[in-house]
């Protein structure tokens, strides 16, 4: 005969009295085939789907074994371990409720919390640790914590665990953990790798499975808004355009509303356009601090804010009854997570409704989808007009950017070659071409005196040096010693005297070679040699042939 009632079930009648405080009298189909194995010790493999009450089905024989005994400094006697932080803070919350008439204690270790906090309530002892395993780690490498006390052990959303990369962590804290411990394992899915640490870890479990795997609650309408964004670049802006039309469209049946999407990035984006346009949403994700987190949370729970705007870290365990719609701005990649997110909605007994918007590319998620559900999406048509106003706008908002992009350009453009003007030659007139000029022919006796004098090492001295030079700045004076070893003119400007100001922008008169505009007092570059061609430049080689070593080449081909 099936129990209906919790005072059917063999628990603490202090477990039991809050039970009954909270309103609740029969418990759910997974409850009532869980309870009992765990107060008898076994170890259970629950597979449920996702808002069936998997965590009383926990607690409420946790508490009652737990109701014996007391617990020893840093060496917790359970431990809970949750895939994010809201979750392990709701299992916290539901510990309270149900324990509140018992003494025994608890600690929730979670990031985004002090260490040194966390530190001391474990120091004082506590009976049930409530933990992210991430942060459970970090306090047992620190020395702070001891696993080897733990008489009941709890994985609560398992396959999450496993999409969020855990399951590594998982199996190193199963080993830390007395192998005599009790385990009670919970999850939505099977997937190959929760079955080889079932077997690995659990000893003769009973396995209850409620439902089938990863189906979704009878009580939620489903529907799927497929649409073909008018251009490829527009599909962003005409799904948000969609989302408002559909929220706008339900009126007073969404008393409050989670939107779910793929990126977090598009979670801040979203939730900034549905306030840009009067509705009061807010986003939640993993990047957020985790004080931002919780009260975003709590004015959701609490009913001031409408509308949650979040990543799938809010697609897990987050137990608020009242949640009216959900709606997949995205649809998800994992058909696993399109039963969570929807799990969200129609829980206890309540009616809900899911919304889903697909574009083309979409289309094999869909598939997969409902190959899970073993069921089709029933189809549905956006509100008549949902998409008008967003093509609008984004013609404007293009044409308004090109038009201030191409002033701007032009603004700029026009300021950069002023500013290059004014800057090299004082006018709003492009700067002149650099002139090719030949240079002057050396006398003959000077080359033939390069050509015979060795090479020497060049001789560099100081411009000023070169400025204070008193020889004469032709070409055969005696300046000073460029680079190449020969005597020549100096290449600066006119010495600095009361004629530099009316030479400094005009044109050499003793030589006729323009001056850099740029840098006065310098000439232009000369470009080409002339008749001064340097006689190794006239001179003709004869390659030689190489030579080779046959005896290198035999070692190399030994």
């Amino acid at each position: 005969m099936l129990m209906t009632k919790f005072a059917d079930l063999a628990l603490d009648p202090r477990v039991l009295q809050a039970v009954a405080e909270t309103g609740y009298e029969t418990p759910t189909p997974i409850q009532e085939q869980a309870i009992p194995p765990a107060l008898e010790g076994r170890d259970v493999l629950g597979i449920a789907q996702t808002g069936t009450g998997k965590t009383a089905s926990f607690s409420l024989p946790m508490i009652t074994i737990l109701g014996q005994g007391r617990a020893r400094a840093r060496m917790p006697r359970s431990l809970v371990l949750c895939p994010t932080r809201e979750l392990a803070a709701q299992v916290a919350e539901n510990f309270d409720t149900y324990a509140k008439h018992t003494k025994l204690t608890k600690a929730l270790l979670i990031g985004g919390v002090s260490f040194g906090d966390q530190d001391k309530a474990i120091d004082r002892g506590v009976d049930v640790l409530i933990a992210t395993p991430g942060r459970l780690l970090d306090h047992f490498e620190r020395g702070k914590l001891m696993l080897n006390g733990v008489q009941i052990m709890v994985i609560d959303e398992a396959d999450r665990m496993l999409d969020m990369g855990f399951i590594p962590d998982i199996e190193r804290i199963f080993t830390l953990t007395p192998p005599t411990r009790q385990t009670l394992f919970f999850s939505a899915t099977m997937a190959p790798e929760i079955e080889r640490i079932t077997k690995a870890f659990l000893k003769d479990p009973v396995k209850i499975e409620v439902a089938r795997q990863a189906t979704a609650n009878t009580s939620i309408e489903q529907k799927l808004f497929q649409f073909t964004p008018s251009r490829k670049d527009r599909s962003f802006t005409e799904k948000r355009a969609a989302l408002r039309a559909l929220i706008t469209g339900e009126g007073e049946a969404l008393t409050n509303a989670i939107v779910f999407c793929n990126r977090k990035m598009d979670v801040d984006v979203v939730a900034k356009s549905l306030k840009a346009h009067g509705f009061d949403a807010a986003p939640i994700h993993g990047d957020l601090d985790q004080s931002q987190r919780t009260r975003t949370l709590e004015g959701f729970r609490d009913g001031t804010l409408r509308l949650l705007i979040a990543s799938d870290v809010a697609a897990r365990g987050l137990d608020i009854p009242a949640v009216s719609h959900v709606f997949n701005f995205d649809v998800p990649t994992h058909p696993e997570d399109y039963v969570h997110r929807i799990g969200r909605t129609g829980r206890a007994g309540r009616l809900g409704k899911a919304f889903t918007l697909a574009v083309p590319a979409d289309d094999k998620y869909i598939g997969q989808i409902e190959s899970l559900l073993k069921m089709a999406i029933p189809r549905a048509d956006l509100p008549e007009g949902a998409l008008e106003g967003a093509s609008e706008n984004s013609d404007r908002a293009r044409t308004s950017s090109s038009r201030g992009g191409s002033s701007r350009g032009r603004g700029e453009s026009g300021r950069s070659e002023g500013g290059r003007s004014r800057s090299r030659s004082g006018s709003g007139a492009p700067r002149d071409p650099i002139p090719v000029i030949e240079a002057e022919a050396a006398p003959a006796e000077a080359v033939e005196a390069v050509r015979e004098a060795p090479r020497a090492e060049p001789v560099r001295e100081p411009r000023r040096e070169a400025e204070r030079s008193t020889g004469e700045r032709s070409s055969g004076g005696a300046g000073y010693r460029d680079r190449n070893g020969a005597r020549g003119g100096s290449d600066r400007g006119p010495e600095r005297s009361g004629e530099r100001s009316s030479e400094r922008y005009g044109e050499r008169r003793d030589e006729g070679r323009p001056v850099n505009r740029s840098y006065p007092g310098q000439h232009e570059r000369i470009v080409g040699m002339g008749d001064h061609v340097p006689d190794f430049i006239l001179r003709s080689f004869k390659i030689a042939a190489p030579v080779v070593d046959e005896a290198a080449e035999d070692s190399d081909a030994a």
